[in-house]
Protein backbone atom coordinates (compact mmCIF):
# COMPACT_ATOMS: atom_id res chain seq x y z
CA UNK A 1 0.00 0.00 0.00
CA UNK A 2 1.32 3.29 -0.57
CA UNK A 3 0.20 6.37 1.46
CA UNK A 4 0.94 9.97 0.71
CA UNK A 5 1.13 12.62 3.70
CA UNK A 6 2.09 16.35 4.01
CA UNK A 7 3.88 18.00 7.18
CA UNK A 8 3.70 22.14 6.99
CA UNK A 9 6.04 24.19 8.76
CA UNK A 10 7.65 27.75 9.17
CA UNK A 11 11.25 28.20 8.14
CA UNK A 12 13.30 30.82 9.35
CA UNK A 13 16.08 30.25 6.27
CA UNK A 14 19.86 31.29 6.95
CA UNK A 15 20.88 27.37 7.72
CA UNK A 16 18.13 26.58 10.32
CA UNK A 17 17.51 23.08 11.28
CA UNK A 18 14.49 21.99 12.14
CA UNK A 19 14.17 18.34 13.95
CA UNK A 20 10.97 16.89 12.40
CA UNK A 21 11.34 13.03 13.47
CA UNK A 22 8.37 13.25 16.33
CA UNK A 23 6.10 14.63 13.09
CA UNK A 24 7.15 11.97 11.20
CA UNK A 25 6.59 9.25 14.29
CA UNK A 26 3.02 10.87 14.02
CA UNK A 27 2.30 10.63 10.49
CA UNK A 28 3.34 7.07 10.34
CA UNK A 29 1.05 6.00 13.46
CA UNK A 30 -1.66 7.37 11.53
CA UNK A 31 -1.12 5.46 8.36
CA UNK A 32 -2.12 2.49 10.21
CA UNK A 33 1.22 0.38 8.31
CA UNK A 34 3.51 -1.66 10.26
CA UNK A 35 5.99 -2.83 8.04
CA UNK A 36 7.98 -0.44 4.82
CA UNK A 37 9.68 2.24 4.29
CA UNK A 38 8.69 6.18 4.35
CA UNK A 39 10.31 8.78 1.62
CA UNK A 40 10.88 12.34 2.99
CA UNK A 41 10.83 14.53 0.48
CA UNK A 42 10.95 18.86 -0.09
CA UNK A 43 9.60 20.12 -3.12
CA UNK A 44 11.89 23.10 -3.34
CA UNK A 45 15.69 24.12 -4.64
CA UNK A 46 16.82 25.38 -1.56
CA UNK A 47 15.83 22.45 0.84
CA UNK A 48 16.91 19.43 2.65
CA UNK A 49 16.47 16.42 4.36
CA UNK A 50 19.21 13.89 6.17
CA UNK A 51 19.66 12.61 9.32
CA UNK A 52 21.63 13.64 12.18
CA UNK A 53 22.19 13.91 15.92
CA UNK A 54 20.25 16.61 16.77
CA UNK A 55 22.06 18.76 18.78
CA UNK A 56 23.66 22.37 19.21
CA UNK A 57 27.21 21.06 18.47
CA UNK A 58 26.79 18.76 15.75
CA UNK A 59 23.94 21.54 14.35
CA UNK A 60 27.17 24.20 14.37
CA UNK A 61 29.67 21.99 13.16
CA UNK A 62 27.20 20.77 9.90
CA UNK A 63 26.21 24.50 8.80
CA UNK A 64 29.73 25.51 9.39
CA UNK A 65 30.90 22.79 7.00
CA UNK A 66 28.37 24.41 4.15
CA UNK A 67 30.20 27.31 5.22
CA UNK A 68 33.65 26.24 4.01
CA UNK A 69 32.14 24.12 1.19
CA UNK A 70 29.84 26.60 -0.03
CA UNK A 71 30.40 30.11 1.47
CA UNK A 72 27.90 32.59 1.06
CA UNK A 73 30.61 35.15 -0.20
CA UNK A 74 31.26 33.53 -3.31
CA UNK A 75 30.42 34.42 -7.11
CA UNK A 76 27.54 32.49 -8.16
CA UNK A 77 26.26 32.28 -11.25
CA UNK A 78 23.21 32.24 -9.93
CA UNK A 79 23.39 35.90 -8.25
CA UNK A 80 24.87 37.23 -11.37
CA UNK A 81 21.23 37.29 -12.83
CA UNK A 82 19.78 39.54 -10.60
CA UNK A 83 16.97 38.19 -9.30
CA UNK A 84 18.01 37.23 -6.13
CA UNK A 85 21.47 36.27 -4.03
CA UNK A 86 20.72 33.11 -2.84
CA UNK A 87 23.13 30.90 -5.28
CA UNK A 88 24.82 29.34 -2.27
CA UNK A 89 21.38 28.18 -0.73
CA UNK A 90 20.73 26.21 -3.82
CA UNK A 91 24.33 24.34 -3.52
CA UNK A 92 24.06 23.95 -0.35
CA UNK A 93 20.70 21.84 -0.83
CA UNK A 94 21.80 20.46 -3.66
CA UNK A 95 24.68 18.87 -2.22
CA UNK A 96 22.49 17.20 0.73
CA UNK A 97 19.92 16.43 -1.11
CA UNK A 98 16.13 16.71 -1.28
CA UNK A 99 14.86 13.54 0.25
CA UNK A 100 15.68 10.93 2.72
CA UNK A 101 13.87 7.51 2.94
CA UNK A 102 14.06 5.42 6.23
CA UNK A 103 13.02 1.77 6.71
CA UNK A 104 10.12 1.10 9.59
CA UNK A 105 8.75 -1.90 11.12
CA UNK A 106 6.27 -2.87 13.80
CA UNK A 107 4.77 0.92 13.50
CA UNK A 108 8.30 2.28 14.66
CA UNK A 109 11.20 3.96 12.79
CA UNK A 110 13.94 1.62 12.09
CA UNK A 111 16.70 4.92 13.83
CA UNK A 112 19.81 4.76 15.78
CA UNK A 113 19.70 6.14 19.06
CA UNK A 114 21.14 9.08 18.48
CA UNK A 115 19.21 9.77 14.80
CA UNK A 116 17.09 11.94 13.78
CA UNK A 117 15.16 13.16 10.96
CA UNK A 118 15.85 17.04 9.84
CA UNK A 119 14.76 19.48 7.41
CA UNK A 120 17.62 22.49 6.72
CA UNK A 121 16.28 25.52 5.21
CA UNK A 122 19.18 26.59 3.25
CA UNK A 123 17.32 29.65 1.97
CA UNK A 124 18.25 33.51 2.68
CA UNK A 125 14.59 34.87 3.91
CA UNK A 126 11.81 33.04 5.93
CA UNK A 127 9.61 30.39 4.08
CA UNK A 128 6.29 28.39 4.79
CA UNK A 129 7.43 24.68 3.92
CA UNK A 130 6.09 21.18 2.66
CA UNK A 131 7.44 18.12 2.61
CA UNK A 132 5.77 15.30 1.04
CA UNK A 133 5.83 11.80 3.06
CA UNK A 134 5.63 8.35 1.02
CA UNK A 135 4.99 5.85 3.00
CA UNK A 136 5.16 2.11 1.12
CA UNK A 137 4.27 -1.02 3.42
CA UNK A 138 1.96 -3.23 4.81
Amino acid sequence: MVIHRWLEFPTEGNGQIVEITDEVKRLLEGTGLETGIINVFVPGATGALTTLEHEPGVCRDFLELFDFIAPESRDYHHNRRGVDTNGHSHVRAGLLGAFVTLPFEKTELLLGRWQQIVFVDFDEVPRERTLVLTFIGE
